[in-house]
This record gives structure tokens, sequence and C-alpha cells, in this order.
């Protein structure tokens, strides 16, 4: 170190995304201290991303369904979202001069749809109730004697605090500073963490070069997908998807990904179904496509029986080969059961969130390290996961003030 351990009065947090931002205005309302670090330049890079095409903040869907969207970490979320869940974000955003509603889906926006003005309100409020910001510091991990050791454009610094809340981020967005190198910090201080993995991504299927290179950014819609759990029981959802130049992604392969990647690790290349003609049985198919073509091509055929056009009849190419279309029967089988075989998942830059990191098992249930007193997790960089529809943020939100109000309880007891 080249200088000795700045002495901080209370909190630091590192990590200036939502569950860092939420922590140190929670603790900061309990009459907390707090100095908040981080890497980039400026705060809450990840959430502008987010917001640009829309900020989705929420969702409007009521519990239990809500809590069910977190998947094997149910509990231990539903336990954060008692505190501050969908209903208590919309009103905090209020707080903000930030009023909400509720879009077709049940998704919950801003109504001007933008993320930059609530960013900026919050971080106003934040400087003016005293939280003071640190940019361009990138944690390192502790020094021998536990200080808190920072990377910063003057070199490096540490700064020694009475408790730590970390909020760093999965590994998806690297370049926003989501990058995981935290987990060896950690790892090194005996705190268990699972290793990151994508999610809400993409899938290779490994198309042939005819067809990615005329389909690649196609929308599939509508469709259902059909797979099989671990239990061999089969589920469906019905949504939409897009072909790209090496497999599918969109937001019902998102809100697939954790048991189509689980699949794969288990068991290889896992295969995915897909309906392509929902609004048809398959006893209706077989009649429409058994009618005389009349002399029309097989694409004007299935165009017109069964509206098959597109990206969808370069499926059905993809998969059945030229001499399966004698057999009209089979076509229409494969237009209600499509099989795609997904080969693995897009690389983890890619993806919108990760799973993994620290394991819920290592924190008590106010998310401080059972191995490091004092320091608390929260947000991406914690293992649970779920899907996009602001189910995430919502999720980041609470665990960043349950961290917090645990980090000023611990404080004050000191």
């Amino acid at each position: 170190m080249s200088s000795p351990a700045s002495e901080l009065p209370g909190l630091a947090v590192i990590g200036g995304g939502p569950a860092g931002l939420m922590a140190a205005e929670t603790a900061r309302a309990a009459g907390i201290e707090v100095d908040l670090f981080e890497a980039k330049g400026s705060v809450g890079r990840k959430f502008l991303i987010a917001g640009k095409g829309g900020l989705n903040l929420t969702h409007a869907e009521p519990m239990p369904g809500f809590a069910r969207r977190y998947g094997a970490r149910e509990a231990e979320v539903t336990a954060w979202l008692r505190d501050f869940g969908a209903d208590e974000l919309r009103e905090w955003a209020r707080g903000l001069g930030v009023d909400t509603y509720v879009g077709t889906s049940d998704r919950v926006f801003p109504l001007d749809r933008k993320a930059a003005p609530l960013l900026r309100g919050w971080v106003r409020r934040l400087k003016d109730q005293g939280v003071r910001f640190h940019v361009q510091h990138r944690w390192l991990g502790w020094d021998d004697d536990g200080a808190l050791r920072f990377d910063t454009a003057e070199g490096e610094r540490g700064f020694r605090a009475g408790a730590t809340v970390l909020a760093l981020g999965g590994g998806s967005w690297p370049q926003l500073g989501s990058d995981g190198a935290w987990v060896p910090a950690l790892q090194a201080q005996g705190v268990d963490v699972a290793p990151l993995v994508p999610s809400n991504c993409g899938f290779d299927v490994g198309w042939s070069e005819h067809f990615a290179s005329r389909h690649a950014g196609a929308p599939i819609k509508p469709v259902i997908a059909r797979w099989h759990d671990a239990d061999g029981h089969e589920h469906a959802l019905q949504g939409e998807c897009v072909a790209t130049a090496t497999g599918i992604e969109g937001s019902l392969v998102y809100a697939l990904s954790v048991p189509l990647r689980e699949a794969i690790a288990r068991e290889g290349p896992a295969t995915l179904w897909l309906d392509l003609v929902p609004g048809r049985d398959l006893a209706r198919l077989h009649r429409e496509l058994a009618k005389p073509r009349n002399g029309r091509s097989l694409s004007e055929h299935l165009r017109r029986q069964a509206g098959v056009d597109g990206v969808k009849a370069a499926l059905l190419r993809e998969v059945l080969e030229p001499a399966a279309f004698a057999d009209m029967a089979r076509v229409a089988s494969t237009l209600k059961r499509l099989p795609l075989r997904l080969l693995r998942p897009r690389p983890m830059d890619e993806a919108i969130s990760t799973g993994g990191g620290v394991r819920l098992e290592a924190l008590d249930a106010d998310l401080m390290a059972k191995a490091h007193p004092g320091v608390f997790c929260a947000g991406e960089m914690l293992d649970w996961e779920a899907p996009t529809g602001g189910y995430l943020l919502t999720a980041c939100f609470a665990s960043g003030l349950r961290a917090g109000r645990a980090a000023a309880r611990w404080l004050q007891a000191r």
C-alpha cells in the first residue's frame, strides 16, 4: 500500500448499481455516514442500458406468482420482497417524481419510459442526504490488515470502514463494470461462491449457413415452447423469440434459460420443441395441408393452408430433409412440434444477467457473510436468478435495502 488506509466514519458501499445505491440510501436514512465507491466514472451504467428500450422497473404480477419467478431461491427472495416489493418500488419512484404505469404485459414502466431522469434524481437526492461518492475506484479486495483496497487514477488507495456492503454485480456486462472480478477476493476470505453462468441468454443451435445468412434477426412469433425438466416432465410456455446468426434468443428463450442451461450441463445438447402454429390443432393442420396444391409451390401451399412462411417455413426446411415434404402428415406434425437442438448457452458477456455468485447459504438472513462479519452482499452478485420483466431489478432493490438496513444496525450496535 502506497499510503496508510483512510478511516471512514461509517459504511462503505462498493458498487453503484441499484442494489448499492439502495443500500446507501437505506443506511443513510438510519443516520449512518456512507461512502459509495464505483469502478466506473459514473454510477448506474447498467441501469441506464437496461432502460434504453424503456425502463422495465418492476412487474404487476401479484404474489405468490411474483415470488415463484425466483425459482429455487423463492423462499429467500420472498423474505426480501416483504420489505420492498413491487408496490414499494413504485411508491419509491413516485417519491423521486417518477410516476409509473402498468403496460399491457403487466410490466411496470415510468411514464416517460426513461431511466436517466430517475437515476439523476436519485443520485442528486443521495448527495443532498450526505452520501459521498467516489468514482473510478475499482475494488481489489482487502489488504493484510483488513483495509479495503482500490485501484484509482492516482494509484492504489486503502480505506477502513466499520462495515461494508458489496453490490458488485454479476459477470454479464464487463464493459459496464459487472465483470465478476470480485470472485477471487471473496473466495480468499472463505466466502462460498457458486461459479458465474449466463442467464437470460440466447442459445446456439448451429444453423446452416443458408438459414443464418437469410434469417438472422427474424422474429419467430407466436410460438409455444416445450421442454422437459430434470424429472422428465414436460412444460410449455407461449411467447416470442428471435433467430440469430448462431441460434435463438428473445424473451421466451430468456424465460427458459435456467432449465435449458441446466439440461445442457446435465445431459449435453438439449431439445426445445416449438409449436409454430399455436392457433391450429394437429387435426386441422392435417386436413388443410392434405388439400390439393393445384400446381402451387410448396411455399405457397404452406402459406395459404397453414399460415406458415418466412422464418417459420425456413425452420421447417432446416429440420426436415427434402424428401419429407412429400408427406404432409409429417410436415403438419413437425409444425406442431419442431425440434431445436440447443448446443450451449451464448457466452456470459452476451447475457442479460448471470446465475451463480455468493451462495445464500454463506450469508445470514441479513445478507452478512458468515465468514466475514461486517461484510454484507446485495444484488446480482448473489446466487439467485429471475427472468426479465422487472423481476431482476425488483430483487436487486430489495436485497440492497435489506443489506443497507442490516449494515446500519450492525454499526449502531458496536
